[in-house]
């Protein structure tokens, strides 16, 4: 008996990707940062969208739509986010709130599917002001003081004033309704290559790893570049450089399978091109969704610290600044995500865990989530050159509005 269920437009989803495309065009990607106009338009389009899906939102006072149905029956919470990084890819978030929209436009006007599809943008995923400012509002972890204290990493502008600026000021923030939706579900881009090179069209998400990070620093003696006998130097710099080379000789002996970890960020004092530095700090984080895996790298990066110092010359010292629980996926929505995957893309898919953080990950503490990807070209993503092709985007919003289905219909 041939399927008659209502498929996602995909003509109609590529054009909606390449409006928002066209919102802060950077290259072949975009630069679009948190409530920059380009940002601010982007809000403004979903807004006007809203409607066409039967729903009725306005942005908050943190910068979130949740686009909500009066129509009786379970809601399915969907969404992702609208911003980008700096210069930037044009699918990295907008590409699952598009799904979403288009999720909520074919099963809310569908009579043979319980409840409705309710769509949400949640504000900077990327981390201009914070971390997960948006969906951490909404899951109720957020306080004044935090918005207060945020300031964009970029600019070191005040999050107050951009909220004054976006016409945001002293709007309510919206929070969860307990017991409303019956779980939450995000599409993205991989933004790896596990499913290119597999020639996969799905990736089903499993679990999205945490992610911890640390301060490493190293005391030395700050003195003459051209006086100082090598012999009697205290370099924090070259200190430094040693432990980075020891973490990736002694990590993966103590690593699990899909561990990664990255120094991101190094700073040498006082960074002059004539003097030894006296003090180093490099940031540093490590990803994975196992917690006892991440305790025994915590354990060895302390214990070669104290091996630093004891040592010598120089001293170091380990300071966790994050802790990120990964969150783990529900089973019933990984389901209907396969079932639909086997139905339209014939079973090329696989589950795998997300090696980036993700708003799911917020949603997960409060409700049933899952998440869908798409095929990333190249793998490449916080980047301009950034992309999909376009039949594996419409592939991966008539799998998600089925998925979705399934799920408001078991």
């Amino acid at each position: 008996m041939p399927d008659t269920h209502p498929r996602a437009n995909g003509e109609r989803v590529l054009a909606d990707l390449n409006a928002l495309r066209a919102l802060g065009t950077y290259k072949s990607g975009v630069h679009k940062p948190t409530f920059s106009e380009p940002h601010r338009q982007s809000l403004d389009w979903l807004v006007q969208k809203l409607p066409e899906a039967g729903l009725a939102g306005a942005i908050d006072g943190i910068g979130n739509i949740v686009g909500t149905s009066s129509k009786p029956g379970p809601k399915l919470l969907v969404g992702s986010h609208l911003e980008s990084q700096n210069y930037a890819g044009w699918l990295d978030g907008p590409l699952g709130v598009v799904y979403a929209l288009e999720a909520a436009r074919v099963l809310n006007a569908d009579h043979s599917v319980k409840g409705a599809v309710e769509v949400a943008a949640w504000c900077d995923e990327e981390g201009h002001f914070g971390s997960f400012l948006g969906s951490r509002s909404y899951v109720g972890q957020v306080t004044e003081a935090e918005i207060d204290a945020a300031r964009d990493r970029t600019n070191g502008r005040a999050m107050r004033d951009a909220l004054s600026d976006m016409g945001l000021a002293g709007r309510p923030r919206i929070t969860v309704e307990p017991g409303r939706h019956v779980g939450y579900v995000e599409a993205h881009i991989e933004q790896g290559d596990t499913l290119e090179s597999g020639k996969l069209a799905i990736g089903v998400v499993t679990s999205i790893v945490g992610i911890w990070q640390y301060r490493i620093t190293f005391i030395g003696e700050q003195n003459h570049a051209g006086t100082t006998r090598m012999a009697v130097r205290k370099d924090a710099g070259l200190a430094l450089a040693k432990f980075c080379v020891a973490i990736d000789e002694r990590f993966p002996a103590a690593c699990g399978p899909r561990t990664v970890w990255t120094t991101g960020r190094i700073t040498l004092d006082p960074g002059a091109p004539s003097i030894i530095p006296g003090g180093a700090e490099m940031l540093f984080q490590i990803r994975d969704d196992n917690p006892a895996v991440i305790a025994r790298l915590e354990e060895l990066l302390r214990t070669m610290a104290a091996e630093a110092s004891a040592k010598g010359p120089c001293t170091a010292n380990v300071e966790k600044i994050r802790t990120g629980a990964p969150a783990m996926m529900n089973a019933d929505i990984q389901d209907a995500i396969e079932a639909a995957s086997k139905e339209l893309a014939g079973g090329r898919f696989i589950r795998m865990p997300s090696g980036a953080g993700h708003d799911a990950q917020m949603l997960a503490t409060i409700m049933p989530a899952g998440m869908l990807f798409v095929p990333s070209i190249g793998g490449i993503s916080h980047h301009w050159t950034e992309n999909t092709a376009d039949a594996d985007i419409v592939t991966g919003a008539q799998i998600f509005v089925d998925a979705c289905r399934r799920i408001l219909n078991r």
